[in-house]
């Protein structure tokens, strides 16, 4: 049967957005949760998690962390994954810890867990210039670099900062060459089905995610030898998905809001072949260069993705303001689904505190120079949005 853009649209979804399970287990399938601190209306992570876990709500990856048995770190972005994600990325470097390196590490090992201001008062509040061309304290800095080396691993955080702990269990002993071999298939498997192009522009991240592996530029081709991967080409796009057939069935009747940085959004080049539009994130772009929005969710219905959406809530009021790239569906269904999908938000991110009094992931520390996003302008509530 001819390859074409509805089956590769069909296994995306279908394959993504699995059945919801416990948080655990959807972590595990997935393999990977990027992470990203804005919230609005909710933070990457818990806009991913979603769809895929039994009745999620908003915070609960954070405050269940320290009992799922993940981990925060670096695969092409930076996120969450489970333990069998951690293992094929470590160990990162070799080399000999600094000075300032070990120090730290045997302060940090006489704590159960450390927040990066306990070590001001053994080693002072010394600034550094970090990889944003900001400041960021040395002690944090050296932090971060033991957390990378796999040295140290995140055991929470306190007011959206990272709380260190020593890690205790070891790195299994895998070959590097199947280390690489599982990293890229596992990469393919959460984006699938993805351009050849892309995933390989995918794995130049593995540079620094897995920078003792080698082989990175070639690793793709192998596997399409082996039949490790299989692949096809629809539009002239040469596709690849781990070997097996592509799941050809009918995409469930319902609208779903997506996240800019879920599987399905992640790579832009797949997102216009697949959809016939082009979506941009657009939190940093100019006000007035904006086209979608602030943070437009791309609008999921069925297996096409016919538009976004912009979700405000603010003082507990939710206000969903919808545009759309197509012509906008004039379906009972559609309207029934759109606002079921309003109401599932609106469970999702009600207000509730979190076992430490805290209500979220605040945004500093986690763009550059500590600085916050921009806040997003003030959308209007609309009663039936899709009236407009």
């Amino acid at each position: 049967m001819k390859l074409t853009l509805k089956h590769l649209r069909q296994h995306a979804v279908s394959a993504s957005l699995f059945r919801p399970t416990t948080l655990r287990q959807a972590i595990e399938r997935l393999g990977f949760v990027q992470a990203d601190p804005i919230r609005s209306p909710a933070r990457a992570q818990d806009l991913i998690l979603r769809h895929r876990v039994k009745n999620y709500r908003s915070g609960d990856l954070d405050e269940h962390y320290s009992s799922l048995d993940v981990e925060e770190d670096f695969l092409y972005a930076y996120g969450f994954m489970p333990r069998s994600t951690w293992v094929l990325l470590h160990p990162r470097l070799e080399g000999k810890l600094s000075t300032a390196e070990q120090r730290v590490l045997e302060i940090v090992s006489t704590h159960k867990r450390i927040h990066p201001r306990e070590l001001e008062a053994y080693l002072g509040r010394k600034r550094e210039i970090n990889a944003w061309g900001g400041y960021s304290k040395a002690t944090t800095r050296t932090l971060q670099a033991l957390h990378y080396r796999g040295l140290l691993r995140i055991a929470g955080r306190e007011n959206g900062i990272r709380l260190y702990e020593p890690t205790t269990k070891l790195h299994e002993q895998i070959e590097p060459g199947e280390r690489l071999r599982k990293l890229v298939l596992l990469i393919a498997a959460i984006l699938a089905p993805l351009p050849d192009r892309s995933l390989r522009a995918a794995l130049q991240h593995l540079a620094h995610a897995a920078p003792a592996l080698e082989g990175r530029q070639s690793a793709v081709t192998r596997l399409l030898d082996s039949g490790d991967l299989a692949g096809g080409v629809v539009d002239g796009v040469r596709y690849v998905w781990p070997k097996g057939h592509l799941i050809r069935r009918r995409t469930e009747e319902k609208v779903r809001f997506l996240a800019p940085f879920d599987p399905l959004v992640w790579d832009r080049r797949r997102f216009e072949h697949l959809w016939g539009w082009p979506y941009r994130f657009e939190a940093y772009t100019p006000p007035a260069k904006r086209k979608l929005g602030y943070y437009a969710m791309p609008l999921l219905w069925r297996d096409d993705v016919i538009g976004w959406v912009n979700v405000l809530n603010r003082q507990e009021r939710l206000s969903v303001e919808p545009g759309f790239s197509k012509e906008k569906s004039t379906e009972p269904s559609f309207r029934r689904e759109f606002e079921a999908e309003v109401e599932r938000f609106r469970r999702f991110i009600a207000r509730r505190e979190t076992a430490d009094g805290t209500t979220g992931w605040p945004d500093r520390g986690e763009r550059p120079g500590g600085r916050r996003p921009p806040r997003p302008s003030l959308l209007p509530a609309a009663d039936d949005p899709l009236q407009k």
